[in-house]
């Protein structure tokens, strides 16, 4: 792969960031580095190794776009799109306890657990058996087409499908990549391909679709209270860390409002590299790139109509706490189910007095009372009924989500014209 480097403007010097911090990592280790304005998606600097003419570090390799394992980098989608659904609430309790699927039983870094935490918590301090549990219930292949859409390069193992461990960094993806979903974050929702050149924009495919602006302002609120790094001060920079099995790779992403920054540091050959680790190797250069752009990190988008704030006991009750237990494939012969409208109709709603008129929405299988959540809002009539009726607020898209007292949920995404 071509090897790039270049910053604007000129007195941030992220090179300089990645030679001094290499050295700690040992001789064959090298660090990427890549920094991209929100609004454009113009790539304000691209380090692609520590040195290029070093060749013990490979450095002619532009480990920007290596496809390399994310480690725990994809949660934030994870619960983004748990957000979306209704699932789930940053203060919704989750429980951090062993369970296995089948034969997969997904374990903490540090091989504890915390027993009830919130889904703030849990992502914030990386706990993997919570981001599974919402994987499991989202559905890897789901997360795989989502990303997609959006425009990342995912890659599976040879013969494998999508399943639970991508949500621990089984999959391939590139620094590029996932910075550029990052930046889709800070941009509440939509995503744009990376550019060199604001020239180049016209050439540039239509933003897509990520997420919701309410679930990727959620996961901004959530991640900008990730623990920093030793000496580093909180509270400013939205990011999310990520190590590979066997200590491959060590990811740092975060966003402020105008920019977004992800570091890779490891091994251009894949071999491990004892002890390194998200927070303690990439999370420093991270922070260290955003103090060198000379101005305090700018604030995060406002909250968007619509956006739940509550804390924990304050939430619908199946918000409340998410419960995994009965959520497995098949666990269930009544599976809750939404009968009308369908997944992706086109709904003709006639108006009156200016308003349109309510749409019904009938609900089969679950156990009620029931919520109804219309683009991750809750709607005042819950209740035992099985048709309930909403009102669009007007044309455009429109995603139903439906809870039942035991958890369970299903949505659907209308179009209202």
């Amino acid at each position: 792969m071509r090897q790039m480097l270049w910053w604007r403007p000129s007195r941030i010097l992220p090179f300089t960031i990645s030679r001094e911090r290499v050295r700690q990592f040992g001789p064959q280790a090298s660090v990427a580095i890549l920094a991209v304005d929100n609004a454009s998606g113009e790539v304000l600097a691209r380090v692609a190794s520590a040195g290029y003419f070093d060749a013990a570090r490979a450095g002619q390799v532009d480990m920007t776009q290596a496809l390399r394992s994310p480690g725990s980098t994809l949660k934030p989608f994870i619960y983004g799109i748990g957000f979306e659904d209704g699932l789930i609430h940053p203060e919704t309790l989750i429980e951090d306890r062993p369970f296995r699927y089948g034969s997969y039983a997904p374990e903490n870094f540090d091989l504890t657990y915390q027993g009830t935490v919130t889904v703030r918590r849990a992502l914030q301090f990386s706990l993997n058996v919570p981001a599974v549990a919402v994987l499991d219930t989202i559905r890897a292949p789901r997360l795989t087409a989502r990303l997609t859409q959006a425009g990342a390069a995912l890659v599976l193992p040879t013969g494998d499908a999508p399943g639970l461990a991508m949500g621990l960094g089984g999959v391939g993806i590139s620094l590029q990549d996932l910075t550029m979903l990052y930046a889709g974050l800070a941009r509440l929702g939509t995503t744009r391909p990376l550019i060199e050149r604001i020239a180049d924009r016209v050439k540039a495919r239509p933003p897509q679709r990520l997420l919701d602006p309410v679930a990727a302002w959620q996961i901004g609120n959530v991640l900008i209270g990730s623990p920093p790094p030793e000496n580093a001060v909180g509270g400013r920079i939205a990011f999310k860390t990520g190590t590979s099995y066997g200590y491959r790779d060590a990811w740092s992403v975060g966003f402020d409002g105008k920019h977004t920054i992800g570091v890779w540091v490891g091994r251009p050959d894949g071999a491990p590299v004892p002890g390194i680790l998200g927070r303690t190797a990439a999370a420093p250069i991270l922070f260290d790139a955003f103090a060198r752009l000379g101005t305090v990190p700018a604030p995060l988008p406002p909250a968007p109509k619509g956006t739940l704030i509550a804390s924990t006991a304050r939430l619908p009750p199946p918000l409340q706490r998410f419960d995994h237990s009965g959520r497995m494939a098949g666990s269930h012969p009544e599976a809750l189910r939404i009968l009308f409208p369908p997944d992706g109709a086109r709904l003709d709603v006639a108006r009156h007095a200016g308003a349109l008129d309510p749409v019904a929405l009938k609900i089969a299988g679950g156990k009620g009372p029931w919520t109804v959540f219309v683009n991750g809002v809750p709607l005042a009539n819950r209740g035992p009924r099985r048709t309930i009726f909403w009102s669009p607020d007007g044309p455009g898209f429109a995603r139903l989500t439906v809870t039942d007292s035991r958890g369970s949920a299903e949505s659907v995404v209308v179009r209202i014209q």
